[in-house]
C-alpha cells in the first residue's frame, strides 16, 4: 500500500493521495495485527487487534480523565502534558481536544476517544513508558543493564538529567549498604575451591581478622566513583545507537532497543574498564597491599604494564549480551503479562509489581551471565597473587569445570543473590527521596 504512490510515475492528484494515504494507513494496521506475518488479517487477528488496542486506549483515556467524570477537559489535557514535563498553552489544549471532540461540546467522551484512536496503530503509550521504567531505580552492583528510556518532553525539559542523578545516588547508597556482601562475592569468585571450601561464615571471619571491620568496604569507594561516568557515556551513547538502528525515526523496537543498549552498554565498559580492574584489585587487597585508588594504579601500572587494565576484558563484554538479553526478556514478559491480566483502569502497577519484575528479571540476567563475571573477576585478580599462573579465558574455564565442575563457575553466587532485594530495597528508597528533593513529579 505504502509503495502505491511511488509505482504511480505521474503527480497523483488529491483523490489519489487521499487513497495512497489510506492504503499506508491500513498497512499499518495489518502489520500492528498480523500474527502469523502472512501479511493479510484473518477475524480472529483483526479482532485480538480491536481488543487489545481499546483496551490500551481505555487505559489512556483513563489516565487523563483525572477526575473520573467520564469526560476530558483541556485543563486535563494541560495537566496531564505537564506531567509528562510539556507545558502547553490553553490555546493548544483546546485545539488538540477540538481534532477529536465529535459533538462540538469541548470535552471528550470514551465513544468519541475510541471512535478517534480505534483504528489508529499505537504501540509506545506514554503512560506505560512511563511507570515501567526500572533501570534507574534498581541498582544491584552489575551495571548491566539496558539503559533507561527517555520521552522527547523528558529530554527537551531536563528532567532525564535529574533522573539519573536521582538513580546514580540511589546506586551509591545501595552499593554502600550491601558492600560486604559484594566483597563476600568478590572473594569466594577468586579464592573457594573444593579444596579451599570458603563458606559465608569462615569468609567474613577471615576477612575481619585480617582486616577488622572497615575491611568488609574495601573496593566500595571506586565502587561508586564508576558510577557517574559510566551512566553519562552510557545514556549518550545508548541516544546515539537508537538513532543508528531505529527502523523508524523516533520509534525503537524491543530488538532493536537490546542492540542499542547492548553496544551502549559495550561502550560505557571500555571507557571505564580499568576502573573495574581497580575494584577487584582493591576488594581483594590484603592490610598495607595499597595506600589508595592512585597507590593501586601507580603500582599496577609500574609492575604489570597498561594491559593489566584489561585482563578479563573480553568475558566482561561477552556478559553483557546473557545479561542484558535475558533482563529485557523477562522484564517485558512479566510487564505485559501483568497489562494483559491485570490493567483495568491504570497502567501502573504499583510499587511491589515495579519491584518485584525489575528483581526477577535482574536475578535471571545475573543467572545467566555469572559464569563469565567469575572468568572476568579471576582473570582481573590473577597478576596479584602469588604463585598464580597466567591463564587465556578458554583454558581457565576448562580448568575450573574439570576440577570443580559445572557449578564451580557459580562460587560465590549465595552473597551475590542475598545482595538482590536489600539492595533493590535500599535504592528504590534514596531513588524516591531523591525524586521529592529534585522536584521531578511523579
Amino acid at each position: 500500500g505504502c509503495i502505491w504512490r511511488k509505482k504511480v510515475k505521474q503527480q497523483p492528484t488529491v483523490r489519489e493521495s487521499g487513497f495512497a494515504n489510506i492504503l499506508c494507513f491500513l498497512q499499518k494496521i495489518v502489520s500492528s495485527g498480523d500474527e502469523d506475518k502472512d501479511d493479510s488479517l484473518d477475524f480472529n487477528e483483526f479482532s485480538n487487534y480491536l481488543k487489545d488496542h481499546e483496551k490500551k486506549l481505555l487505559l489512556t483515556f483513563k489516565s487523563l480523565d483525572k477526575n473520573d467524570d467520564g469526560r476530558i477537559d483541556f485543563t486535563e489535557v494541560q495537566q496531564s502534558l505537564a506531567d509528562l514535563g510539556l507545558e502547553i498553552s490553553k490555546e493548544v489544549a483546546e485545539k488538540i481536544l477540538r481534532s477529536i471532540d465529535a459533538d462540538g461540546t469541548m470535552t471528550v467522551d470514551w465513544n468519541e476517544w475510541r471512535e478517534h484512536f480505534l483504528f489508529n496503530p499505537a504501540t509506545n503509550l506514554q503512560e506505560i513508558i512511563r511507570y515501567w521504567k526500572h533501570t534507574t531505580v534498581l541498582d544491584i552492583g552489575d551495571s548491566l543493564t539496558i539503559p533507561d528510556e527517555f520521552t522527547e518532553e523528558e529530554k527537551t525539559t531536563g528532567l532525564w538529567w535529574k533522573q539519573l542523578t536521582a538513580g546514580g545516588m540511589a546506586g551509591a547508597v545501595s552499593r554502600t549498604g550491601t558492600a560486604p556482601l559484594d566483597r563476600m562475592k568478590v572473594f569466594m569468585q577468586v579464592h573457594s575451591s573444593k579444596s579451599n571450601k570458603i563458606t559465608l561464615f569462615s569468609g567474613f571471619k577471615q576477612m575481619l581478622k585480617e582486616g577488622g571491620v572497615m575491611s568488609l568496604w574495601r573496593g566500595n569507594g571506586i565502587n561508586v566513583l564508576k558510577i557517574a561516568p559510566e551512566t553519562a557515556i552510557k545514556f549518550m551513547a545508548y541516544e546515539q545507537y537508537k538513532k543508528l538502528l531505529a527502523s523508524e525515526p523516533g520509534k525503537i523496537q524491543t530488538h532493536e532497543r537490546f542492540m542499542a543498549g547492548s553496544l551502549a552498554g559495550a561502550t560505557a565498559q571500555t571507557a571505564i574498564y580499568p576502573m573495574e580492574v581497580m575494584k577487584t584489585r582493591l576488594t581483594l587487597r590484603k592490610t598495607g597491599q595499597y595506600s589508595g585508588m592512585f597507590d593501586c594504579a601507580k603500582k599496577i601500572l609500574k609492575k604489570e604494564g597498561v594491559k593489566a587494565f584489561y585482563k578479563g576484558y573480553v568475558p566482561n563484554i561477552l556478559g553483557i549480551i546473557p545479561y542484558a538479553g535475558i533482563d529485557l526478556a523477562v522484564y517485558e514478559s512479566l510487564k505485559n503479562l501483568w497489562l494483559s491480566r491485570y490493567a483495568k483502569d491504570t497502567a501502573n502497577p504499583g510499587v511491589l509489581v515495579l519491584l518485584g519484575c525489575g528483581t526477577i528479571s535482574s536475578t535471571c540476567g545475573q543467572l545467566a551471565s555469572y559464569p563469565l563475571a567469575l572468568i572476568r573477576t579471576r582473570m582481573q585478580a590473577q597478576a596479584s597473587l602469588e604463585g598464580s599462573e597466567q591463564q587465556p579465558m578458554g583454558r581457565m574455564v576448562k580448568k575450573i569445570v574439570e576440577k570443580e565442575g559445572f557449578f564451580g563457575l557459580y562460587r560465590g553466587i549465595l552473597p551475590n543473590f542475598m545482595k538482590v532485594i536489600p539492595a533493590v530495597s535500599i535504592s528504590y528508597v534514596v531513588y524516591e527521596y531523591m525524586r521529592s528533593g529534585l522536584g521531578i513529579q511523579k
